[in-house]
């Protein structure tokens, strides 16, 4: 009954978003048919506000209720915590992970609840871009060691890397209300786990295999987020961060 429940509720979510939004999504590189099937990772890159879950316009009904039913998604303990935001990440997937953006007990917890048929879902910069293109400490918008940890738990299957357009037209953090009727962009990447953990392997081991990680999915992110933020804003993230 949960299930079905989590699972009306995102198709919900996905009817809304395109009732009051355009959605623009697009494929990078080489796509695999089926397209949404074997995946085990879901990594979501440039993290701008508490409203992405309007993406669910672009995805397909199928890949919504695996993630309805076999959903792992870590979440800051301080914003599950939060009364009514809570109660709706909740409503989302199955397993939504309180842990305290550190790497200790409650990260390992994440860790050690992966199996076989887990879908991942982790935001890997672990905080959220500020309007200015920062954090909220004004710090630059990097990537954490979490998600090699997650590539070292699942070593197979595809992961599929979704870049986003930005989403500060929308809404941004601190404000309350959504603005409606904007267009919303996001890039899809596939990649294959066993490949892509070779690869990154081949940097070095423990430390230098996080370090690789985080540094390539930078890099991917910088590339193809901001051209979406740059055909969404008018102007590149960079220029966005000088003009304030």
């Amino acid at each position: 009954m949960q299930d079905f429940t989590r699972t009306l509720f995102l198709r919900l979510l996905k009817i809304w978003s395109r009732l009051f939004y355009r959605c623009e999504f697009e494929w990078m590189g080489e796509t695999p048919e089926p397209p949404w099937d074997d995946l085990y990772i879901f990594t979501v890159m440039n993290h701008t506000s508490l409203y992405e879950w309007l993406f669910t316009g672009g995805l397909p009904n199928h890949f919504l209720k695996r993630i309805s039913t076999r959903g792992h998604v870590p979440v800051a303990d301080k914003t599950l915590s939060r009364p009514f935001l809570g109660i709706f990440l909740r409503l989302l997937a199955p397993h939504m992970i309180s842990i305290t953006r550190e790497p200790d007990h409650t990260w390992q917890a994440v860790i050690d609840r992966l199996d076989e048929d887990s879908m991942v879902i982790i935001f890997p910069e672990g905080r959220m871009k500020r309007a200015d293109g920062l954090d909220r400490h004004g710090k630059p918008m990097t990537s954490r060691g979490g998600i090699a940890d997650v590539l070292t738990a699942i070593p197979s299957g595809r992961m599929l890397i979704a870049y986003s357009g930005g989403l500060h037209h929308v809404q941004s953090p601190g404000q309350r209300l959504p603005r409606l009727f904007k267009t919303i962009r996001m890039a899809f990447e596939f990649v294959d786990i066993e490949e892509y953990r070779s690869s990154m392997l081949e940097k070095g081991s423990d430390e230098r295999f996080k370090r690789a990680v985080r540094e390539d999915l930078d890099a991917r992110r910088d590339f193809h987020s901001g051209r979406l933020e740059a055909l969404t804003y008018g102007r590149s993230d960079s220029e966005r961060r000088k003009a304030s």
